[in-house]
């Protein structure tokens, strides 16, 4: 029996495959897909979040910071094997780069927790990973995106700072405030990311820009929040993402690593103790999921109703 490798993008994923059974889909190994979830009080929501992650997703990591409610508590009865990290730091940054840290899939979703992000979505931006993408993040203002959740002054802030944007860093982003993100956890290393507060999503999006990524834009729509009060602040997270797009064009330090050929390579610390050795099968990590271990109805997770 003859085991072959196919390195998925430039990020170097490996999808291993039987020759000998290439007609039998359980002989393929996907990459992994970790969700990062980042909660403050949103009990209430998660019921349209987590029963709608698809089964196939390898782990889902829910970011806390010190809900009052019982959000924790609830996340577990929906769904036991999901992972719990307690963030000390304030901000959607803190918490999502915690996430980012305990994540242990080859691939890294950011969703919200308010429900306002549909997670039968995730497949469409994997797609786009495994055709070949470095990033791909989410747009409200393509065909077949939209929102029913922004004000007049929102869409006319967040289109004055994506087009600041592409005048300073090129591309052609069409929604730059819109945090529905997936990437190779492997690019972490070529972002490089500091923020704590909401601005991360922009530092991502134009960090990718920055260093060079094969960079694909999904429609997407998001809906209302179902329960509670966003922490979004307009004007003042709109000042906070306009000075991070000044430092970064302006003050922002050349991360060398993320126009560098090493951050490529499956694991620099092995390929450098290993070199100039070939890589074989036997060396190649385990990428596959044991689905069996997730109940799931019609393909997608039991909620905590059954």
């Amino acid at each position: 029996m003859t085991k072959s490798s196919y390195r998925a993008n430039r990020c170097r994923v490996p999808i291993s495959y039987d020759r000998d059974a290439q007609s039998d889909t359980s002989a393929v190994h996907y990459p992994t897909v970790s969700v990062i979830i980042p909660t403050l009080n949103e009990a209430k929501n998660l019921g349209y979040v987590l029963p709608y992650i698809p089964d196939w997703v390898h782990e889902v990591i829910i970011v806390d910071g010190h809900s009052k409610d019982d959000t924790v508590e609830v996340a577990r009865q929906m769904m036991p094997e999901v992972r719990i990290v307690e963030e000390t730091r304030k901000g959607k940054g803190a918490a999502l780069r915690a996430g980012f840290k305990a994540a242990r899939g080859d691939v890294i979703v950011m969703l919200d927790a308010d429900g306002s992000m549909s997670p039968l979505e995730i497949s469409l931006y994997v797609g786009g990973l495994l055709s070949g993408a470095d990033y791909v993040k989410g747009s409200r203002f393509m065909q077949g995106g939209g929102t029913s959740d922004m004000t007049a002054f929102r869409r006319l802030g967040n289109w004055g700072l994506t087009m600041i944007v592409r005048v300073f860093f090129g591309g052609q982003y069409t929604d730059l405030c819109y945090g529905y993100n997936a990437f190779w956890t492997r690019v972490l290393l070529a972002l490089e990311l500091e923020s704590d507060g909401f601005e991360i999503e922009t530092l991502m999006n134009i960090r990718a820009l920055r260093a060079g990524l094969k960079i694909m834009e999904v429609p997407s729509f998001e809906s209302d929040r179902i329960y509670g009060v966003s922490n979004l602040r307009a004007i003042r997270d709109g000042w906070r993402v306009l000075m991070t797009i000044l430092r970064e064009r302006f003050s922002a330090p050349k991360n060398k690593l993320a126009t560098h050929w090493s951050w490529q390579v499956e694991s620099p610390t092995q390929a450098y103790l290993e070199a100039p050795s070939a890589v074989n099968d036997e060396t190649l990590p385990d990428t596959s999921t044991n689905l069996d271990e997730v109940k799931s109805t019609n393909g997608y997770r039991t909620s905590i109703n059954g």
